[in-house]
């Protein structure tokens, strides 16, 4: 079993070597190429292939990921239980006692989850996904987040599920996502301290955050009158938590939407013409002067607000309002649109969109199980506009968009405007998952990019 989970660039015994501070060594650290092993990752000893989706939502073999830690950690909290041989999950968290469906559902009566407003969100710390599991009945696509545990494969059992994960952290880098990325993100009890680094980790949500998009927390220190016992932490510091996380949001020129029972949920600003002029008086954080908000690989976090683009009124989306899903998926892109693509024409996305509607045809005759649920988490190694997703829209398969780190034009932002979800990654390093986790990967124009490394 020593390397069957072998994940490189997130090696738990290597990370040891670096720093502790803000939680570094959990970041990508990947081998040297004298520490690089050359050889095939061995599959458990009884691996089976996982349950067809939606099965695999509530159940996965236990020889695939034999770790019965959480099941016995988590036990009352119902998060996932050992049944013969395999894993049933109920759909319970800390924060959801009553089934992930049940607090979705609490959500939607503060914020309309099934309008087609809403349809990419981000869930930081976690666990084993229900969160985003259950989201996807409505028609939400989550990227669920979590680091690498020593031995609780919290990401790793996601993936088994079919629910779209990734091995990450928020320490000192940019999460690996382009700006005004998510419509949602989520935070239940997920231990990230919000109020830390003058406010760094909500910096980083505000920067992936669409405009008007919202921010959920639940969890300490939300509610601390009624839970501050069970937590073993003293009402004064609960409180001096809270406060701190609403003066941050504060100074964000986030609105707060409601706090009712165990949610608070806050509202990005649909653009900063406020924003900007409300810095004659809140000094921190100022807006950040420079660079390109979209970048972040190996990029550090910084603390200054990514600015909105310009509007020409208050009343305007900035960047670009985008359609109601599911007729965003093949919407022209605002960040097409709008010309901010060099090259990239409202003509280029559409022959692209028929360029992969023509070649997933073709590999449907060879590939026999797409249309019958053999394939449920699938990789697009250069995804560049989302075409081959938005061609696998009607089968019962979710799709990593990968955008090379060098490629010469970055498309990624315009794949999360059309509602799909994905990531930057430089393939000569290893991706941020677990051996095993994706059941089809699609490589088009890829080694090209990377022949002269």
């Amino acid at each position: 079993m020593s390397y069957s989970e072998y994940t490189p660039c997130q090696d738990p015994v290597r990370a040891r070597k670096f720093d502790r501070n803000m939680l570094k060594y959990r970041e990508r650290h990947c081998p040297t190429k004298d520490e690089l092993l050359l050889c095939l990752i061995p599959a458990p000893p009884k691996y089976k292939n996982p349950f067809k989706w939606p099965q695999s939502r509530e159940y996965a073999w236990y020889d695939n990921i034999p770790h019965k830690e959480l099941s016995i950690e988590k036990a009352v909290q119902n998060w996932i239980q050992v049944e013969g041989d395999r894993f049933r999950f109920p759909g319970g968290g800390t924060m959801f006692p009553r089934g992930a469906d049940a607090y979705i559902d609490d959500i939607n009566e503060l914020i309309p989850l099934t309008g087609g407003t809403i349809r990419t969100a981000i869930d930081t710390g976690c666990g084993v996904a229900s969160w985003g599991a259950y989201l996807l009945k409505r028609d939400i696509l989550a990227m669920s987040f979590a680091p690498r545990d020593t031995h609780e494969a919290q990401v790793q059992f996601a993936l088994e599920r079919g629910v779209p994960a990734m091995i990450g952290v928020l320490a000192s880098q940019r999460m690996p996502y382009p700006a005004r990325a998510f419509d949602m993100a989520h935070c239940s009890r997920c231990l990230i301290p919000w109020n830390a680094y003058d406010g760094l980790f909500l910096l980083e949500v505000d920067r992936v955050l669409r405009p008007g998009g919202y921010w959920i927390l639940s969890g300490p220190p939300i509610r601390w009158k009624k839970y501050w016992r069970g937590w073993e932490r003293t009402q004064e510091d609960l409180k001096q938590e809270q406060d701190a996380i609403e003066d941050v949001a504060t100074r964000l020129c986030w609105k707060k939407v409601i706090e009712k029972g165990d949610l608070a949920i806050w509202q990005k600003p649909i653009n900063h013409i406020r924003c900007v002029e409300s810095r004659k008086l809140i000094k921190t954080p100022h807006i950040c002067k420079s660079d390109n908000p979209d970048t972040a690989w190996y990029r550090d976090m910084e603390t200054c607000i990514t600015p909105l683009p310009d509007v020409r009124d208050s009343e305007e989306v900035a960047g670009g309002a985008l359609e109601k899903w599911p007729k965003r998926a093949f919407s022209v892109p605002p960040r097409i649109s709008s010309g901010s693509l060099p090259g990239i024409t409202a003509q280029n996305f559409q022959e692209d969109n028929e360029l992969w509607k023509d070649r997933v045809g073709h590999y449907k005759q060879i590939i026999n199980g797409l249309h019958q649920g053999r394939y449920r988490n699938v990789m697009d190694m250069n995804a560049y506009l989302g075409g081959f997703a938005a061609a696998l829209l009607k089968y019962h398969v979710w799709v990593m968009n990968v955008l090379p780190a060098n490629s010469n034009q970055d498309t990624l932002g315009v794949i999360y405007e059309r509602g799909f979800i994905g990531t930057y990654h430089d393939w000569c390093e290893a991706f941020s998952t677990y051996p095993r986790t994706y059941d089809l990967i699609h490589a088009s124009n890829v080694f090209s990019i990377y022949q002269d490394r």
